[in-house]
């Protein structure tokens, strides 16, 4: 490969990259296994930062940014999340404290825990130094809009945080098709789930500071967006003044999982290239399967560059004083 090419393939940035700290896997398998259909991926089991880097490595991301995966910390405890987040989070600014240049952090909150997700915002954010905050997209099946989340919402748009938005499987629906795992649909549709909960509730109207990125190239959105507009409570006229399309283009979108033409084609008709970063999922797919599968767009130079790179350091510039080092 060519020098300049291989010294721009080896300065992406992976915004959806996940720990996986051994406490949290021994206190939470039996938690873990049932919420993927009983069964734990060899990746939960293998995952250390020793082969995260590697992996980045040898793919070319010159810094990811941390962040749990579902099923989360909140297992109907409050102390037990709230421990559970600090610690999470505590274990991931070690990481990018003794791998500088390498590790950013979407820090985990103990939500619905209101109370303790307002605490760990000002530690996460203050003192460990992240670089925004990671939610999941429904906790015990209420969804981002709720306003039981209105006053966690109204600290992080003061904060002007950015938030990494992770799907998950609802309680409401982990057993709606009986050997079919629920990453297959359940997930990807729980994004477009939290999505029109923000959008139907007014909370994107009150809450104009903070910025939003969704995984999974925005799941079943692109497809469902005229749906959302088609068949809207009178009241999106109100919460949404600019049109729904107005929205949905204020978002970020990594491509983690969507590798292929038919889901980037779907995403880059309904959003422009500016708010599309690269992800992988790793460890839960190989980081190869995306750092490769941008090459199936057909994109020119500036515009992967602009995925791969320019997006995320538009939207976090803190990581520009090391990403590519």
């Amino acid at each position: 490969m060519a020098a300049g090419k291989e010294q721009e393939r080896a300065q992406l940035i992976d915004v959806h990259h996940h720990i996986i700290p051994p406490f949290y896997l021994a206190e939470n398998r039996d938690r873990i296994a049932g919420s993927r259909g009983g069964q734990i991926t060899p990746a939960w089991l293998e995952w250390t930062p020793e082969a995260a880097l590697a992996a980045m490595d040898e793919h070319g991301v010159a810094t990811a940014v941390l962040s749990l995966s579902s099923p989360g910390v909140w297992f109907g405890d409050v102390q037990t999340a709230r421990s559970s987040a600090r610690r999470s989070n505590e274990y991931a600014a070690a990481l990018a404290r003794k791998h500088p240049g390498r590790f950013g952090l979407f820090a985990a909150l103990p939500l619905p825990d209101a109370e303790g997700s307002l605490r760990e915002i000002e530690y996460a954010l203050e003192v460990l130094k992240a670089d925004g905050i990671g939610l999941l997209t429904s906790y015990a099946d209420k969804w981002l809009g709720d306003p039981a989340y209105q006053p966690v919402f109204e600290e992080l748009d003061r904060r002007k945080v950015v938030i990494f938005v992770h799907p998950t499987t609802p309680t409401c629906c982990q057993t709606l098709m009986p050997g079919v795992a629920t990453v297959v649909a359940e997930v990807p549709h729980d994004t477009t789930r939290t999505i029109i909960s923000l959008l139907y509730s007014g909370a994107l109207a009150r809450f104009r500071n903070m910025r939003f990125i969704f995984s999974h190239a925005g799941g079943t959105l692109p497809v469902v967006a005229g749906r959302i507009i088609n068949y809207a409570p009178p009241q999106l006229a109100k919460n949404a003044p600019h049109g729904v399309e107005h929205e949905l283009k204020r978002f970020y979108y990594d491509l983690a999982i969507s590798g292929n033409r038919p889901a980037f084609a779907a995403l880059a008709s309904l959003v422009p290239m500016s708010q599309i970063l690269f992800g992988s999922d790793h460890p839960y797919r190989p980081l190869v399967e995306s750092a490769q599968g941008m090459a199936n767009f057909g994109l020119s130079s500036a515009d992967l560059r602009a995925i791969g790179r320019d997006n995320a350091l538009a939207l976090l510039p803190r990581l520009g004083g090391s990403a590519g080092r």
